[in-house]
């Protein structure tokens, strides 16, 4: 049986996404090992990242600067900007360096079951962007949920005025994905999406 603190600390670990209690106790130990090396360590980024984190006013990514690096980098097209759910989301794209224009993050989806609406997500602030000027893309990478596909639409309408192109993410099979597996709406979209070979 561990002490209070270290089950405090265990269940503190338990609440973040992707760690369960089993996960959180064996973060706990592996910490406990390494208590020279590895809590000071954390202890130091914990604190750092809590006293100088905020959210980009531009664009609404999380970074220990404002604007954020990816606004800040001149090497960026603002020209496009993709449009992503959540942060998290963000992340992922930006991980791939394939799209190299600037974000925007939405806060959330449009959900009519949990009370959201476009007011209570970061649309206006989009829309304030375009109408500076100077964007010729926006791109819609939204989930491929019923909400997110939603949130996509809603969006189109809103820019539908501005002279620029909104494109969406491709939706369909994956890569290496066997055709015997997959969902039908993944089917169903991968042959709504098809193209000319070659």
């Amino acid at each position: 049986m561990a002490s209070q603190e270290i089950e405090t600390l265990a269940s503190a670990l338990a609440r973040l996404p992707g760690l369960g209690p089993r996960s959180a106790r064996r973060a706990v130990l592996w910490l406990v090992k390494r208590r020279e090396q590895a809590l000071p360590q954390l202890l130091d980024a914990l604190e750092a990242v809590r006293d100088t984190l905020v959210e980009c006013e531009i664009c609404g990514n999380v970074d220990t600067r404002n604007p954020c690096a990816i606004c800040a980098d001149p090497r960026r097209d603002a020209k496009a900007i993709c449009v992503v759910e959540e942060v998290a989301d963000l992340w992922a794209l930006d991980r791939s360096r394939l799209f190299t224009g600037t974000y925007h993050v939405l806060g959330g989806r449009l959900s009519a079951l949990d009370g959201v609406r476009p007011e209570d997500l970061n649309i206006a602030a989009l829309l304030a962007r375009v109408e500076q000027g100077g964007v010729d893309e926006v791109v819609l990478a939204m989930n491929a949920t019923l909400e997110g596909q939603t949130t996509a639409h809603y969006i189109a309408e809103r820019l539908e005025d501005f002279p620029l192109r909104i494109t969406q993410l491709a939706h369909g099979l994956p890569v290496g994905g066997e055709l015997d597996y997959l969902d039908e709406g993944t089917l169903a979209q991968a042959l709504r999406a098809r193209r000319p070979l070659g």
